[in-house]
């Protein structure tokens, strides 16, 4: 299988399709849980062993590797160079390439497209492409199987940033894509996608670090931050550590308030 290997990828602009750039070594040492958590979503795939997989945002390629393991034909696609590296250092039975979600094309249509933890990174203005994309590269009755957060994720960190960031007299971008499901699954049946399955449920999520909120805000929570003084951004980081303690830190552990969006969509 041939696969589109142009792909345009700016830090900055109109053109940013996806609001980060990856710390492959932090993502695998201490946010594993993606991976985890994604392993009962490949349990949504109702397509015969021997099917073309495509794990989109595939990573480091955990979740490519257990597809492998379900007996299917996998592909991963990553933005991330880095990742890709790693996933190909792991996965040296599975073609990895370098892509975006917006703009990948295969020359032999795949019976699943699935997908982890990506979609909220994507712009809303650019979900509509998204969903085209992904339809045109699935065959007639095959499946997008995917997660990705929904209505109300990480609201208590996000609230509690906006407010400190308010205090200091900045805005903070709302720069995730947290849909309900009937935002969500209109926009695929524009694009002949038709939802089977959905369904919409909070998950709170341990974190595996000591500082685990500060350490999960340096990881997902970056554009707000891009230009910001060092002491102004350890202020409002640590300002939201103290506001958030009451509510997200239980039994020695910190969590985020995750709610995830979980989707399978057949193309008619």
């Amino acid at each position: 299988m041939i696969l589109n290997r142009h792909f345009a990828y700016t830090d900055k602009g109109d053109d940013l399709y996806m609001n980060i750039k990856w710390n492959a070594k932090d993502y695998r040492n201490n946010f594993s849980f993606v991976p985890q958590y994604g392993k009962a979503v490949t349990e949504l795939i109702t397509a015969e062993k021997g099917s073309t997989v495509i794990d989109l945002g595939c990573g480091n390629g955990s979740l490519s590797h257990t597809l492998k393991d379900m007996g299917f034909n996998v592909i991963g696609i990553d933005e991330s160079e880095e990742m890709i590296a790693l996933a190909k250092e792991n996965n040296r039975d599975i073609e990895f390439y370098t892509g975006n979600a917006l703009d990948f094309h295969v020359d032999k249509k795949a019976d699943v497209i699935f997908s982890n933890a990506v979609f909220h990174w994507i712009d809303k203005d650019k979900q509509d492409i998204l969903t085209d994309n992904i339809s045109k590269q699935l065959k007639k009755g095959g499946e997008l199987v995917c997660e990705f957060g929904g209505y109300g994720c990480a609201e208590a960190v996000h609230s509690t940033l906006e407010k400190t960031f308010y205090e200091k007299g900045i805005v903070y971008p709302r720069t995730f894509y947290f849909p309900t499901i009937g935002e969500y699954t209109p926009l695929l049946e524009k694009h002949g996608l038709m939802t089977e399955y959905a369904t919409l449920f909070d998950r709170p999520t341990p974190q595996q670090t000591e500082n685990g909120l500060t350490d999960w805000i340096n990881m997902f929570v970056k554009t707000p931050f891009e230009g910001m003084d060092e002491n102004m951004r350890n202020d409002i980081i640590n300002e939201a550590n103290d506001m958030l303690y009451p509510i997200l830190f239980q039994n020695g552990r910190w969590f985020i308030d995750y709610v995830r969006i979980r989707i399978r969509a057949r193309k008619i």
